[in-house]
């Protein structure tokens, strides 16, 4: 079963309020959910977006396509994070890594799904990723 799942993040002010928000596609039924903080940052709400999407699958099993337009997220993930976990959640500068404890969620629910990552261009012609867009402004709007 091939599961699709949208997510964005949204900050007004970088700090600020945020919002994320997610549309996943299952069984032939559309979800949609949003969230936000009182004072965060936009990465930090793009990856609440993913964490929260992959929460949402409660056990489901099949195969992930996890679409989002966080280059952030998506180097994160296929590039870095080997490389932060092997160095103790240090970059290569020896630093801490920063939004370490939503990373090491991300890579915990990386593991339990086979989850293709795509990135899609923000404020293009995706209507999902557009959908989540609008989804995370108004939860930012609402902090």
């Amino acid at each position: 079963m091939l599961i699709n799942i949208y997510t964005d993040g949204s900050c007004l002010g970088n700090p600020g309020p945020g919002g994320y928000g997610i549309v996943l596609f299952h069984n032939g039924e559309k979800k949609e959910f949003s969230g936000g903080e009182k004072h965060t940052t936009n990465n930090r709400m793009e990856m609440q977006a993913v964490i929260q999407g992959l929460k949402m699958i409660n056990g489901a099993e099949g195969e992930i396509n996890l679409y989002t337009d966080s280059k952030y997220v998506i180097d994160g993930i296929n590039q870095w994070i080997k490389n932060w976990k092997r160095n103790g959640w240090k970059t290569a500068a020896k630093k801490p890594v920063k939004n370490v404890e939503l990373w090491q969620q991300i890579d915990e629910l990386n593991s339990k799904f086979t989850i293709k990552w795509i990135w899609v261009k923000g404020h293009a012609e995706n209507e999902w990723n557009n959908r989540c867009d609008e989804l995370a402004r108004n939860a930012a709007a609402q902090q």
